[in-house]
């Protein structure tokens, strides 16, 4: 199963670039999944047909859902207030009724990232998957949420501590008060092995980005600022996708300026590794079936393999690593760089991500780093009392 995930700056037509995607792909044979994250039904209006939380037929071989973060929210929190009820009983702490529950702030993208993985497991149900994310800096949140709460649920019962189970009612006992509850811990294995399956489909070489902007100042540093987060989360654009692209020719003078302006950014991007697509301006707000199909791309570019940031040797200095991170755009007052432990937290403008070391730089110490053409490169020296003698 192939995954496309769609965003851009807020307000370039994500939801219609997103429709147009999807059914594109139906009509071409492949049974098409939309998964739409607004609140309001913007994907219904674009498509004809109304949305929500349970799969709509919008098209042959189109399906389209809005998961409903309410629901779902109001379901997890009940249910672990039920595994959890003898640690709330120590604290005092009264139950919530789920009519009194509202979603917290992440709660929309854990359910749009569920259904991306009902639809992995859901074997020989769809080819593709197109999902229409939110604007870039929540989208990128969306996408590190799992590797984010698989980190702090290792943090807060670490799997390790299951080991004491049979020994669990005697240290009670010494303590005076209860140990968390089994349960509780098979709570967090569940929800451990679900972001796992999100965070493989995220990975996965057959998951690909595609930028939605429109050519114009503003849609140009919104690209700036998106290609530097996702080189942080080591994901490549596809395809960037042109939007509400004016006709060149034209009676009106008023928008001669307007296209020149289009003219100038357009040849910019087309200048760039990234793939171009032009969608053309309709005139309106595209509504349906027929102003989609004028809407045309053609068919998705090859991929090509993710290459992960590599580690080598100094060519200089045999002894020293380096870790070599694409941070396109970034400049130096934008880096932050933390060594924690295993991890390194590495921040870029107004992004920020905590990594996992290679093995091999978990042995190692920092020893500096430079930023050049784009790449950020992490120099490391072997730990002596670490690193295996005679390597």
């Amino acid at each position: 199963m192939r995954t496309i995930l769609l965003t851009g700056p807020g307000g370039s037509g994500r939801t219609t670039v997103a429709a147009v995607t999807a059914l594109a792909a139906a009509r071409d044979g492949a049974r098409t999944l939309l998964l739409g994250t607004d609140r309001d039904d913007s994907l219904g209006s674009v498509l004809g047909t109304p949305t929500g939380a349970e799969p709509v037929r919008a098209a042959p071989r189109l399906t389209v859902q809005r998961p409903d973060a309410t629901a779902r929210f109001r379901d997890d929190l009940a249910a672990f207030q039920e595994r959890a009820a003898s640690a709330l009983d120590l604290l005092g702490a009264s139950r919530l009724d789920p009519e009194e529950l509202t979603p917290l702030p992440g709660a929309e993208e854990l359910a749009v990232l569920r259904a991306l993985r009902d639809a992995a497991l859901a074997e020989d149900a769809y080819d593709l998957v197109v999902v229409d994310l939110p604007p870039v800096e929540r989208a990128l949140a969306l996408l590190s949420l799992p590797a984010e709460l698989r980190r702090y649920l290792r943090r807060l019962l670490p799997p390790e501590r299951q080991a004491a189970r049979a020994l669990r009612p005697v240290l009670g006992k010494l303590a005076g008060v209860p140990l968390p509850a089994d349960r509780l811990y098979d709570t967090a294995a569940r929800w451990d092995v679900d972001l796992a399956a999100v965070e493989a489909v995220l990975a996965d070489p057959d998951t690909t980005v595609q930028l939605v902007a429109e050519p114009s100042p503003a849609g140009a540093d919104a690209l700036r600022t998106a290609a530097l987060g996702l080189a942080l989360h080591a994901l490549t654009p596809e395809a960037l996708l042109a939007n509400r692209v004016l006709p060149e020719t034209g009676p009106d003078p008023w928008l001669a300026g307007l296209v020149a302006q289009q003219r100038k950014i357009l040849g910019e991007w087309e200048g760039t590794p990234t793939p171009v697509h032009r969608l053309p301006h309709l005139g309106r707000d595209p509504r349906g079936a027929d102003d989609l199909a004028a809407l045309t791309l053609p068919a998705p570019p090859a991929r090509t393999p993710r290459v992960p940031w590599p580690v080598t040797r100094h060519p200089d200095d045999p002894g020293v690593l380096l870790w070599t991170v694409p941070l396109p755009g970034a400049t130096r007052d934008d880096l932050d760089l933390i060594r924690r432990g295993d991890e390194l937290v590495l921040g870029a403008g107004r992004f920020r991500r905590i990594v996992p070391l290679p093995s091999a730089l978990r042995r190692c110490t920092v020893a500096g780093a430079g930023l050049r053409d784009g790449e950020l490169t992490i120099r490391f020296t072997p730990d002596p009392g670490l690193w295996p003698a005679g390597r």
